[in-house]
């Protein structure tokens, strides 16, 4: 769908606000989305996406491209900055406040080393997004696919991380469905987010844990017959209200702390997708679940 149809599907929906994807167009990446183009980004462009968005009561609530950061390869490294960039100039020409990504990882080094190089290079990505208004936030998904053998692959996944890259000048993309795989209480991990300060945004997608499975393989998952590396065997990504997720109790912590931004659902569910209309009907899945949880937010404004 281009970002015209998804504009006027999503206001049909229920939703107020999108996460643009603004992968590089002809990216080969074909299952990410470049609704933005943000390459020679003008001014013109952006009065016409300002447009769209308010033709559909829409605002947006932040431009994404999570390209690995730390790519192993140099140039390729340098490619994805200077993109990361143009999403940067395009979020501030939008007056958009947020740009989501990943920390990323050289998965031919170990941690301790890529540490050290994010420490180097991607304070300078982060005042770069500062001198335009803008912010840039890293979510915490392990991105266990960018590895070989399905460990994380995005040094952004674990709170103990996101006390370190707050400190290279990035805020965090909170998902709390990837804690509950990785050990890590999502509602424990949320407060100490939010009472770090470091919560930019938050994306809304469940998981569905199979603990006979988990007994089975073990914490890193399949080993013999795994056809991929996220093919793991024990849990899957839901939409909210088709995982095990308390999505009440999340919600209840975010507005306790005072959270005021957007809440966008990230749909990667297997069973309710494949097709267009499996994935509108979970998405309106999700927009059942969740409406009745922030509604509250209309008597605070």
């Amino acid at each position: 769908m281009s970002l015209q149809q998804v504009a006027a599907w999503s206001h049909q929906a229920g939703y107020e606000a999108l996460e643009v994807a603004a992968w590089p167009v002809g990216s080969e990446h074909v299952h990410q989305a470049a609704h933005l183009d943000v390459v020679g980004f003008t001014s013109d462009d952006a009065a016409g996406v300002k447009e769209l968005m308010n033709d559909h009561g829409l605002t947006i609530s932040a431009v994404t491209y999570c390209g690995n950061n730390l790519h192993f390869d140099a140039a390729e490294r340098k490619q994805i900055h200077r993109h990361l960039r143009a999403c940067i100039d395009a979020a501030a020409a939008l007056g958009v406040r947020h740009v989501n990504t990943f920390i990323g990882r050289d998965i031919t080094l170990p941690v301790s080393d890529n540490l050290k190089q994010a420490e180097q290079c991607l304070p300078q990505l982060a005042r770069y997004a500062a001198d335009r208004g803008v912010k840039l936030l890293a979510e915490n998904c392990p991105m266990e696919g960018w590895h070989p053998d399905g460990y994380p692959a995005n040094l952004a996944y674990s709170p103990e991380l996101w006390d370190w890259m707050a400190g290279l000048g990035f805020g965090l993309t909170y998902d709390p469905s990837h804690l509950p795989w990785l050990g890590i209480d999502p509602l424990d991990a949320l407060e100490h987010a939010l009472q770090a300060g470091i919560v930019g945004h938050v994306q809304a997608k469940d998981i569905e844990i199979d603990q006979r499975a988990r007994t089975r393989y073990g914490v890193f998952g399949k080993t013999a017959g795994r056809i991929s590396p996220t093919d793991v065997g024990w849990w899957r990504y839901r939409v909210p209200g088709c995982g095990q997720l308390d999505w009440a109790k999340i919600i209840n912590v975010l507005e306790t702390a005072g959270y005021e931004g957007d809440i966008a659902v990230e749909h990667e569910d297997p069973v309710w997708g494949g097709t267009l209309d499996k994935t509108q009907h979970g998405m309106q899945i999700a927009a059942r679940t969740l409406r009745p949880l922030v509604v509250a937010r209309q008597y605070r404004q």
